[in-house]
This record gives structure tokens, C-alpha cells and sequence, in this order.
């Protein structure tokens, strides 16, 4: 396993040497807006499994997925709401944090086993990740730290070992902010499943009729 300082060096050396991590299929720790991610190739089920056993995830949990562009959205998801797509306009790249129903067939399982029906996706609007998205394809995506811990929003508090992740990507202390606010688009009515980053005033102004109780 290497650091690698994403101030430091070429970037488009750190994203050759990620994508090549995550095409043969291994566990990679990369910064986002404002905490640190495992993250896998979303269609390489032995990374995503690895991922959850780093984590300790209990069966059932599924990852998020992260991709590069609002191109992508209709080759992972369907039915597709108006509410759906205009959310994705105006907040991606961003913290906002859609569940959507996937497409038929898909060969992934994200850890729920395909069961669940619902994938969590957003586009990140970090450089570095977005650089490997667009050429890596659609990544699952966990929080750094243990399930049912605190993130991690500072490199010097990473620690796994070499045989665990394939390389871990830094940038120091990533700056506090709020988690993504989170959208369920599933079920009849929009719904506001977690309030974050993106405020209330801001969804309601593009779907007045969401769910926030």
C-alpha cells in the first residue's frame, strides 16, 4: 500500500494510478467535500464485498454509488422522475444524495444483495474523484471510517493495513461542512430523507410539494 499527497506530484499521475487500483479489482481511501472514502469498483463484487468487511457492515447495507456525470444517470437508474432530474441539475456535482430505482440486469451487488431495489448515487464535486469517475466508470463508495463511527476528515487518522486497501489518496485535513442531504425519489412523492448540506429552502424552491416531516 502507498500514501499518495494529492498536493504533491501530477495529478493525472494519482488518477492513472487509482484507476488502475480499481480495475484490478482493489479497496482505494480517497478524499471528498469534506470526509474520506473507501471506495471500489461498483461492478467488481469481490472490492465492494472487501469494502463492507472493512467497515464492518452488517449484510444488508448497501454502498453509495458516485459517478462523473448526469450522462450516466440513465444507464444505472430508471424511471426517472421530473423532480429527479431537476434536483440533479441544479445540486451536481454537489451534496445531494439521490435514491433512485436502478436498471434491470444490472451485474453489481452493492451489498444488499440486490434486494433493496434503490441505489444511493450523487456526482461529488471533488476534483480528484470526479477525474477518475470519468474514466473509471460508476464506484461504490463507504465512509472511511468504522459503520456507526464518525467520519474521517483528517489523513493522519487512516490507518489500514497494506493487505487491506490499495492505496490511500490524501489531502490533509478536508474542511467541516454538513453531509449530504439525502432524497428519496422511490416511492409516489418525493421525500427528504436526511436534511444536510443543500438547505430545505433550496429543495422546496424546485419541488414545492416534497416530503420533509
Amino acid at each position: 500500500m502507498a500514501r499518495y499527497e494529492l498536493a504533491q506530484g501530477d495529478l493525472a499521475e494519482h488518477v492513472a494510478t487509482a484507476i488502475t487500483a480499481l480495475k484490478d479489482g482493489y479497496v482505494i481511501v480517497a478524499p471528498l467535500e469534506h470526509s474520506y472514502a473507501l471506495i471500489a469498483d461498483a461492478f467488481f463484487h469481490d472490492a465492494v464485498r472487501a469494502l463492507h468487511v472493512l467497515r464492518g457492515d452488517p449484510l444488508g447495507v448497501a454502498a453509495q454509488v458516485a459517478i462523473a456525470s448526469r450522462d450516466s444517470i440513465d444507464g444505472i437508474a430508471r424511471s426517472i422522475s421530473a423532480d429527479a432530474r431537476a434536483l440533479m441539475e441544479n445540486f451536481w456535482p454537489g451534496l445531494l444524495s439521490l435514491n433512485l430505482k436502478p436498471q434491470a440486469g444490472l451485474n453489481w451487488d452493492l451489498g444488499d444483495g440486490n434486494t433493496l431495489d434503490q441505489i444511493n448515487v450523487r456526482i461529488p464535486n471533488s476534483e480528484f474523484i470526479l477525474d477518475v469517475l470519468k474514466k473509471s466508470g460508476p464506484v461504490a463508495v463507504a465512509s472511511a471510517a468504522l459503520a456507526g463511527k464518525t467520519a474521517i476528515s483528517d489523513s493522519a487518522d487512516i490507518s489500514y493495513l497494506d493487505s487491506e486497501v490499495a492505496a490511500i489518496f490524501t489531502a490533509g485535513a478536508l474542511p467541516a461542512g454538513a453531509p449530504s442531504t439525502v432524497i428519496d425519489l422511490t416511492g409516489i412523492r418525493s421525500r427528504i430523507t436526511r436534511q444536510g448540506a443543500i438547505s430545505l429552502s433550496k429543495i422546496t424552491a424546485l419541488v414545492p410539494d416534497i416530503s420533509h416531516e
